[in-house]
């Protein structure tokens, strides 16, 4: 599990995951099937390009990926970044049918979706969307 970051998860809105260090800040953690579908409309309005990992806490690879994809945030500081655990946002999530899947959206539209882990293929889809 990754390292957690000098306040507790419950504090910073992280209940399912460790965060890592300097990540809390720049990843944004779906907290509830509610708190999902207000990152979604934020998404929708703002247009602003983004990218959410959808994962599980008992996923082995979804805890491989997430450190490099907290670290990826502050290298790609005009996307924005979300990680949804899928069973604390079981509606919203239903549709996901592999942990992890990454979607990237663009202009309000999700315009991508990348399954399974790779620090370098998400790098390069990352660094495509972004």
């Amino acid at each position: 599990m990754a390292e957690q970051g000098g306040n507790s998860n419950e504090e910073n809105g992280n209940f399912g995951i460790n965060l890592p260090k300097n990540s809390q800040r720049t990843v944004i953690t779906a907290t509830s099937d509610d708190n999902l579908k207000e990152i979604f409309h934020q998404i929708r309005t703002s247009k602003n390009p983004a990218v959410i990992n959808y994962g599980a806490s008992w996923c082995r690879v979804c805890s491989q990926i997430l450190p490099a994809f907290c670290q990826l945030s502050n290298k790609f500081p005009k996307l924005s970044f979300v990680y949804a655990d899928i069973d604390e946002c079981p509606e919203t999530t239903q549709h996901i049918r592999y942990t992890p899947t990454f979607h990237f959206y663009r202009d309000g539209e999700r315009v991508d979706e990348m399954f399974g882990a790779g620090e370098e293929r998400l790098h390069d889809r990352l660094w495509l969307h972004s």
